[in-house]
């Protein structure tokens, strides 16, 4: 499983349950890494998206204590509400396909399974009100690789690769 996100020069990752910057060539990264995969969310994320509709052309699994069992089946997400539930929906799926892409929470609590974060580095102060954890920082974390600096958007992006040398099993 890997996690795939952007964040702020202060590791920063959201404010208002949204993004804090549009970058477009970020975006495109995403939705190509991810498409035909399975990603994983919590119930944030989703009414984050446009409508609170799931990603298209993904397998959309959601944590959501006490959530619509209705709406899922008629969104085309899949729904748990426990954590043990998300850790067994995701067990059914070959590693490599996974992607976490938030929020906060739910990168927290996977991050520990998870043998890389495709992480957007943005030279810039976006404000954010939720961080990611600090991955240079982390035991066991290490930049595997890093591109050359791109501009999106008016911005100065990085696109990282960090790997785990210590993924917990789910």
């Amino acid at each position: 499983m890997k996690a795939i996100l952007h964040c702020d020069r202060k590791w920063g990752i959201g404010k208002h349950n949204d993004l804090m910057f549009r970058l477009p060539l970020d975006m495109k990264f995403f939705r190509e890494t991810t498409s035909g995969k399975v990603v994983v969310m919590g119930s944030n994320t989703l009414l984050s998206f446009p409508g609170g509709k799931p990603l298209k052309n993904r397998t959309n699994i959601v944590l959501w204590p006490g959530g619509d069992a209705a709406r899922a089946e008629a969104d085309g997400f899949v729904m748990t509400e426990t954590p043990d539930g998300l850790l067994s929906e995701i067990k059914k799926y070959p590693p490599d396909d996974v992607f976490v892409v938030g929020g906060a929470m739910m990168y927290r609590t996977l991050l520990p399974y998870c043998s890389h974060v495709l992480l957007t580095k943005v030279d810039a102060d976006g404000g954010a009100e939720t961080f990611f954890p600090n991955l240079d920082e982390l035991p066991g974390w290490s930049l595997a690789a890093e591109s050359e600096p791109v501009a999106d958007n008016g911005y100065t992006i990085r696109f990282c690769t960090y790997e785990n040398s210590e993924v917990k099993p789910l």
